[in-house]
């Protein structure tokens, strides 16, 4: 075991999966010789050559077209958007044809390609560099969406996204690359994509989070402890296909939910979820579902942020509304 960040392990996963399949490539803007914009793929083309680590042209479009292209000829490409506000460019290679190429020729061509992608708020970065738009890709059939809290998870998903047959998008937390750290087994493991899991147990209410809202979860749930509120966190570690049963086994043990996420409120993940409880727990809540998510406004700059971002204040009046309904 090695005790690393969120932002190291992705790079030993990189790392791994470089070393073990020469099919893999890394490619992106500035990934190569300056190690990427936050040093995810540092060292990586001194060791595998310009070949395997592929300093592009800043066109996400670019880097997502020749990147289908590769994956359909038997390579395991891993496109690097340096942050996910810079995608939109790339949306319509995603949507037309990374997503759809399986069906397009009925099986014969698949696209294992993975596009990791920086998101969120709370580093003060300029406009466009803080979005969390995954709702507009877990819109979209053909493309499973990934969002590691843990080292741990983010080394296994990313190689488990690597191996997978189809299209993955892999959301990595700005806040969470560098203030997280934890136990990382060397060389090759995987976590399983479409399983959440539990990270706290507890009986009265169901915290529901991904990515950078964990740690705000977890401290939301040490200020109800000591209200005598127990409770349980759900960490979805998968955006799509989202894990219905485990988000199912917990609201009906405790009957009563906050879901957290830090994009707009309006076509939320957050609302499926609700839909999921809905159709599998409804009978069994005590209290309507709360959201605590970010406002209907573009991410403000840097004096404002902290009041669009979910806090752990914001979620303990959550929980409160839930528990004392």
């Amino acid at each position: 075991m090695q005790s690393l960040t969120l932002i190291q392990a992705i790079t030993d996963g990189m790392r791994t999966m470089l070393r073990e399949r020469d099919e893999v490539l890394v490619l992106g803007e500035d990934v190569g010789k300056n190690g990427g914009v936050f040093r995810a793929t540092d060292g990586l083309q001194e060791e595998f050559g310009e070949s395997r680590v592929i300093d592009t042209p800043l066109s996400e479009a670019g880097i997502i077209g020749s990147s289908v292209g590769m994956a359909m000829n038997g390579l395991l490409p891993i496109a690097e958007i340096q942050f996910m506000g810079f995608i939109y460019p790339a949306y319509e290679q995603i949507m037309t044809h990374a997503t759809r190429m399986r069906y397009r020729t009925m099986g014969a061509y698949s696209v294992p390609l993975v596009i990791r992608a920086p998101y969120g708020a709370g580093v003060r970065a300029p406009e466009i560099h803080s979005d969390s738009t995954e709702a507009l890709f877990t819109h979209m059939p053909g493309i499973k969406v990934v969002c590691p809290s843990t080292p741990y998870d983010a080394k296994g998903l990313l190689i488990s996204a690597i191996e997978d047959p189809d299209p993955v998008l892999f959301m990595e937390s700005l806040r969470l690359y560098r203030s997280v750290r934890g136990e990382v087994p060397e060389g090759k493991y995987s976590v399983e994509i479409g399983k959440g899991v539990k990270r706290k147990e507890g009986e009265d209410i169901t915290l529901i989070g991904w990515g950078a809202m964990m740690p705000v979860l977890e401290k939301a749930a040490m200020e109800a402890e000591k209200k005598l509120i127990s409770c349980e966190i759900i960490d979805l570690r998968t955006l799509y296909p989202i894990d219905k049963d485990i988000i199912a086994e917990s609201v009906q043990k405790t009957g009563r939910c906050v879901i957290v996420h830090e994009a707009h409120a309006t076509g939320g993940l957050g609302n499926d979820i609700i839909s999921i409880i809905n159709d599998t727990s409804f009978l069994y809540m005590k209290a309507p579902i709360q959201r605590v998510t970010g406002a209907d406004v573009h991410v403000p700059f840097f004096a404002l942020e902290d009041n669009y971002l979910p806090t752990p204040d914001r979620v303990m009046e959550a929980i409160e509304k839930a528990i004392y309904f």
